[in-house]
């Protein structure tokens, strides 16, 4: 079975992930850190070089091989990857498949996000919580479609990642 987590940067996606993929014995993928190898460099630097469209067709490549691949794993998207072209369709359309939206409210990601945002190419240049507050609650607002199409939903807010991948195998 192929699971994939989904939801906005800051949800917790990488964290949880390894942990669930280690509880089932399942093969981990992050793709952020899959496109980072691939091309040598971060996604920041990526961003910077050759652009968001670059990135995204970049990320759809990569998602297609992971898609093809028939092992067991755990995959966690970049935030973005469901909103962009018909990446989350292809998603869904996987047999033997589980999306997991990790749903965090707007205050846990603005101060989870807050404390790393020189990492994040997206939200970099916002200088203050109310700027990436109101940035996340567009944003959020705009990917949430998106996001609540998974197969289920796993409430983050205030929880620790060994209770998240607890209620992840419960739903399963």
């Amino acid at each position: 079975m192929k699971i994939f987590l989904t939801g906005y940067m800051g949800s917790g996606k990488s964290v949880v992930g390894e942990k669930l993929a280690k509880n089932l014995n399942y093969k981990y993928v992050d793709l952020d850190d899959q496109i980072e190898v691939i091309q040598g460099k971060s996604i920041n630097d990526i961003f910077e070089d050759r652009g968001e469209l670059y990135f995204r067709k970049l990320e759809s490549q990569i998602l297609d091989d992971i898609l093809e691949n028939n092992s067991d794993m755990v995959i966690s998207l970049g935030g973005g990857t469901p909103c962009y072209g018909d990446n989350f369709d292809r998603i869904c359309a996987q047999k033997d498949a589980k999306s997991i939206y990790l749903k965090a409210s707007i205050p846990t990601l603005t101060e989870r996000l807050f404390q790393e945002k020189v990492h994040r190419p997206v939200i970099s240049h916002l200088d203050s919580r109310e700027t990436l507050e109101e940035f996340i609650r567009k944003h959020l607002f705009e990917r949430a479609y998106y996001y609540s199409q998974s197969d289920i939903t796993v409430n983050v807010d205030e929880k620790e990642p060994e209770f998240i991948v607890d209620q992840i195998i419960e739903k399963l």
